[in-house]
């Protein structure tokens, strides 16, 4: 009987942890997308110093490459969650921006939304270094 219980207890806390992230699969998808390119390329010469960040074409409105510690990278595509913005989002202080509603994503967090009332994180895409060549694809 005891056992009963225990497991119900169980069953009615997880059942009213569970969360609904409904609203997560109205946003934006990624496109197909696999890019190679060298850290040595003169434009990608600010992505080689931790913190530092480059722009590459690709994507919908154009990748950020960001280095999060000199050996980490992290790319995220420049198109604001909210798709009825036309303008790329700008990058600053470890923060993307939209201009169309100041919403701001966090690159330390997966592109998560800094914005109250904003639940659709930044496009991010996988990056991987090998050498001094860093490919960026679709998870």
């Amino acid at each position: 009987m005891i056992f009963k219980k225990i497991t119900f207890f169980f069953m009615l806390i997880s059942l009213l942890s569970c969360s609904d992230n409904s609203a997560l699969q109205n946003c934006i998808q990624t496109l197909p997308i696999n890019i190679a390119t060298d850290l040595n390329n003169p434009e990608l010469i600010n992505a080689q110093t931790p913190g530092g960040s480059a722009n590459i074409s690709g994507g919908n409105k154009g990748i950020l490459l960001f280095n999060k510690n000199g050996t980490d990278f992290v790319a995220f595509d420049k198109l604001c969650p909210n798709d009825a913005c036309t303008t790329p989002m700008t990058f600053e202080n470890r923060l993307l921006k939209c201009s169309c509603d100041q919403s701001t994503y966090s690159v330390d967090f997966g592109g998560a939304p800094q914005t109250d009332g904003f639940i659709c994180p930044a496009i991010e895409y996988r990056v991987t270094k090998t050498g001094t060549t860093i490919r960026i694809s679709n998870f």
